[in-house]
């Protein structure tokens, strides 16, 4: 059972992200993922409004007449959220975390996912599978979803992407959406485990970003604790040193923009602590400029 402040934090979440989903982002996620998984249906003859690229060519020849493939879309998609939950997520202020700001974007995507009637589940990761929850729909088990990332204390510090992608690989059996939400820091980014997933599932990453991981301002000197080694850096508070490490910032994050382009992930990055919705919605917008190109 959650203590008071966990089920006042749960309710709270979920009067937000209930109203922008009613208001905004249902409509958005509808027109960004329905008619995504496709399955067939019948053939039946072909008529002038078809397109000839729908044609079935081997029952064409059986019939002696042109007949099309038909499709329906399918009821619902499943939907999986993949979390980092490993010791990094827990930089920065308590509500304004990489982990708080996990909680909500999560709690936007299951609701906006439950609203269009499709199935949600979870996958807790560190440098171990922590927690999966098999996709469900309706309001009871999206709260289990949320309680479960607000409650949640990992067992593990270190992350290993790797096998929290190949585990999101197994899990989904047939074609549908994974978001994966995490800082994306990995000592090794597993680009062919990422590249493999996309080929079956929609892979979108949400990238956590702390203030400080844009843009090291600090001006004095400090011994840095990394969060899941327990390894010390010295910064010495020099510009030259600071010029330094935000240098090596923005090419780690470049590197993570080319590594998910290449693989064909849609990346957004989120500042955490960080109004969730602006990017989220930026991102819908920006895909359904694309799909729509395509049709």
């Amino acid at each position: 059972m959650l203590d008071p402040e966990l089920s006042k934090q749960l309710r709270l979440l979920e009067i937000r992200t209930d109203r922008i989903v009613e208001e905004i982002t249902a409509g958005a996620y509808r027109s960004v993922f329905r008619g995504r998984g496709i399955e067939f249906d019948e053939v039946r003859e072909y008529t002038l409004e078809d397109d000839v690229r729908g044609i079935d060519w081997n029952v064409s020849a059986r019939m002696n007449a042109p007949y099309v493939k038909k499709y329906v879309e399918e009821r619902e998609l499943s939907v999986l959220l993949a979390v980092d939950v490993s010791a990094s997520g827990a930089f920065g202020a308590a509500e304004k975390s990489k982990r708080r700001t996990a909680s909500e974007l999560a709690a936007l995507l299951a609701f906006s996912a439950g609203k269009n009637g499709d199935k949600v589940g979870l996958l807790m990761f560190s440098d171990k599978i922590e927690l999966y929850v098999p996709p469900r729909s309706g309001r009871i088990h999206t709260l289990r979803l949320i309680r479960e990332m607000l409650a949640f204390k990992p067992q593990s510090t270190g992350t290993d992407l790797a096998l929290a992608l190949r585990e999101a690989s197994s899990l989904m059996k047939k074609r549908g959406i994974v978001f994966l939400l995490s800082d994306l820091l990995s000592e090794n980014f597993p680009l062919l485990e990422l590249k493999l997933l996309s080929r079956k599932q929609d892979v979108i990453a949400l990238k956590l970003i702390d203030p400080v991981e844009k843009e090291w301002s600090v001006s004095v000197s400090a011994v840095l604790e990394d969060a899941e080694s327990g390894e010390n850096v010295i910064f010495n508070g020099s510009s030259t040193a600071r010029n330094a490490v935000n240098g090596r910032l923005e090419e780690l994050h470049e590197k993570h923009r080319q590594f998910c382009k290449s693989a064909k992930v849609d990346l957004i990055e989120i500042g955490s602590g960080e109004d969730v919705l602006k990017p989220v919605i930026s991102f819908f917008n920006r895909r359904k400029k694309r799909i729509s190109r395509r049709s």
